[in-house]
């Protein structure tokens, strides 16, 4: 199981993207746990993750969470991706970055 760690202004604005992510891997069969929490949590939430992305709004503190979470991928999710709430996308990016 994959354990994929979304990062937003304040983790409330992904929830949305969350649930059409959480479809589109029901959908594929692709066993994954998705979370979305505030950009200052990126320490305590993105130690146990396989994948950290980044809302656009939060896309210039990449540098700060690759800091706080080394070892660790991350990556922006793109924001006419995430303005259409495309779920399927999202984790079609999260499958290619993980090699899954």
């Amino acid at each position: 199981m994959r354990n994929i760690v979304l990062f937003c202004a304040a983790g409330m604005s992904t929830s949305l993207l969350v649930h059409k992510m959480k479809e589109a891997a029901d959908k594929e069969n692709y066993d994954c746990k998705i979370n979305a929490y505030a950009l200052a949590s990126t320490k305590e939430k993105g130690k146990d993750a396989d994948i950290i992305l980044l809302g656009p709004q939060v896309r210039f503190s990449k540098a700060k969470v690759e800091k706080d979470c080394p070892g660790k991928i991350i990556e922006c999710i793109d924001m006419q991706v995430y303005g259409t709430m495309n779920g399927a996308k999202v984790i079609a990016q999260v499958k290619k970055a993980l090699g899954d």
